[in-house]
């Protein structure tokens, strides 16, 4: 798999339910700003070359709750960076970044991505 991603390419993010993570589900049950904080890079799955009900099969094997997914040209679009990084347990492992120097994406990446994040999986 190329390391470098398509604009169309998904990432998609396992996330927990309200009753688990109430602070990732705002009250209409949209996806919070919550869901894309994380100090030490955004793990994501990358869709790479599976269609939408492949990666969610996939990703069903290691997590639970709800899948969401943004679009590489969302994260382009906030100026977050992606990074491929393959781990053991998949080759699609990808993180995202606020920046090429920081992890921690900032409170409008997260903001733009929350909007711009669709529930695939529930």
């Amino acid at each position: 798999m190329t390391e470098r991603f398509e604009m169309y390419e998904r990432l998609y993010r396992a996330v927990y339910p309200p009753d688990i993570m109430p602070m990732f589900w705002k009250v209409n049950g949209e996806i919070s700003s919550a869901v894309f904080k994380d100090k030490n890079g955004l793990s994501v799955e990358r869709s790479g070359d599976r269609d939408e009900p492949s990666a969610i099969k996939d990703m069903l094997q290691y997590f639970s709750g709800s899948i969401i997914a943004v679009t590489m040209r969302d994260c382009v679009s906030c100026e977050a960076v992606v990074e491929y990084l393959p781990t053991k347990r998949s080759i699609f492992h990808s993180e995202i970044h606020g920046s090429k120097e920081r992890k921690l994406l900032s409170q409008s990446q997260c903001k733009h991505l929350a909007k711009a994040a669709r529930l695939c999986f529930t």
